[in-house]
């Protein structure tokens, strides 16, 4: 399914801000399932920062077993425009791992290829 409305608002979560300590929920921009294995992307746009939070639940979910984790510089603004892209390793590094479009597809086309043989 595509985006249907791209006026859409995002979520604010300022009424959950405080319930439980400092702690806000974060929401996710991607997520490909198959066969019990996930994909996690984050977009970020070109100098926008992946937060503290947010830093802190990728790296537990990269450490993860059949989670993947990218972080994309890149936008749907105008079309799909992609700069660098980065994997979270499961000890939390960050490495950067393609760049452009193409190669982002290849990326996700390979990670389905290894879901698919449960690597």
């Amino acid at each position: 399914m595509t985006m249907r409305n791209r006026l859409a608002p995002h979520i604010d979560f300022e009424e959950l801000t405080g319930l439980i300590g400092k702690i806000v929920p974060s929401n996710l921009d991607m997520v490909y399932e198959r066969k019990d294995k996930f994909l996690i992307g984050e977009w970020k746009r070109a100098g926008e920062k992946v937060s503290v939070g947010q830093q802190i639940l990728l790296k537990a979910l990269a450490a993860k077993q059949d989670f993947e984790v990218i972080i994309i510089n890149g936008d749907t603004d105008k079309g799909m425009s992609v700069g660098k892209f980065w994997k979270v390793d499961r000890m939390g590094l960050v490495y950067e791992v393609g760049n452009g479009l193409d190669q982002l597809k290849d990326f996700i086309v390979d990670w389905y290829i290894r879901a698919d043989e449960g690597i």
